[in-house]
């Protein structure tokens, strides 16, 4: 089975200089819940941005990161980046009354030096979870200053994400999924847990094949052998493309009851692993790639 759509570039290579700038004492902007001025605001995270845009706050963003490709009106905003290889100077070059950047925006250097000016800095908390969607969308709100327009959207999303949790929960035969991040160098390099990927293939009703590690690590031939996934889950257009061919021709992966049945989903990254506000269609649309009718709209 293969299902495939367009894809955000979410795994730009880990680069960018930390370049000189203008700082005040460390911890100026620590505490920092709310922004005093919303009018150009820099949106660091593909996941924050879309959150804005579900808000109706577009209007005070001036810039976002090059994972911020959704929705498509949001390209037309300057680029300073992508969020893990920043640039102090790139980011400030916009002149922005406030930065929202999601955690895990990098490298660390740079986002110190970020928090120390004088421009406010809000980090957004990243955790794969129900819950943890519904917090994003409460901090970016409050940040913003529209807290009711928040609740009311985190109130859709809580129950768009439970109706399909809900259909999740009538999945009797769990399928294994292995989800394979990059093929370089003949290696796998697959998600274990704590990741985004560990997280959507949970709330879709399968079980992460991978187990022994957290985030995403190179797999040895006989883990491959011994995970035993049903079906691997990659992305598109995330870096370097994973060819089909290459990741069946892996021995390790062709005696696999995924590979024998050259079981591949491929989906949006910025869609599948966002966990902003279109994750409850993607959860969905995960699980009816698995199970197919035994998941009802």
């Amino acid at each position: 089975m293969r299902i495939a759509f367009d894809l955000r570039p979410a795994l730009a290579p880990l680069f960018g200089v930390l370049l000189a700038c203008t700082t005040l004492p460390a911890g100026a902007n620590e505490g920092t819940l709310v922004f005093a001025d919303t009018s150009r605001i820099a949106s660091i995270g593909g996941s924050i941005t879309e959150i804005v845009y579900a808000l109706g706050q577009e209007g005070h963003l001036v810039a976002r990161d090059s994972t911020s490709t959704y929705p498509q009106a949001a390209l037309k905003l300057p680029d300073v980046g992508y969020m893990r290889a920043l640039s102090p100077e790139g980011v400030l070059s916009v002149n922005p009354s406030g930065i929202l950047a999601l955690h895990g925006s990098g490298p660390r250097e740079a986002v110190d030096v970020l928090k120390k000016s004088s421009v406010p800095f809000i980090e957004v908390p990243e955790h794969y979870s129900h819950e943890g969607i519904l917090e994003k969308i409460r901090v970016v709100g409050k940040a913003l200053g529209v807290d009711a327009k928040a609740e009311k959207l985190a109130a859709e999303m809580d129950a768009r994400l439970t109706a399909v949790e809900k259909q999740m929960a009538a999945i009797k035969q769990r399928k294994r999924i292995l989800f394979v991040l990059s093929t370089q160098g003949g290696k796998i390099l697959a998600a274990g847990s704590d990741s985004a990927a560990d997280g959507i293939i949970k709330l879709a009703g399968a079980v992460n094949a991978v187990e022994g590690f957290s985030g995403y690590k190179s797999m040895t031939d006989e883990a491959i052998a011994t995970a035993r996934p049903d079906v691997i889950l990659t992305m598109k257009n995330a870096g370097p493309p994973i060819s089909e061919d290459e990741l069946f021709a892996n021995p390790a992966v062709a005696s696999t009851p995924a590979g024998v049945a050259r079981k591949v989903i491929i989906m949006d990254g910025g869609y599948l692993l966002g966990f902003g506000a279109r994750t409850a269609e993607a959860i969905h649309d995960l699980a009816v790639s698995l199970y197919g009718n035994q998941v009802t709209d």
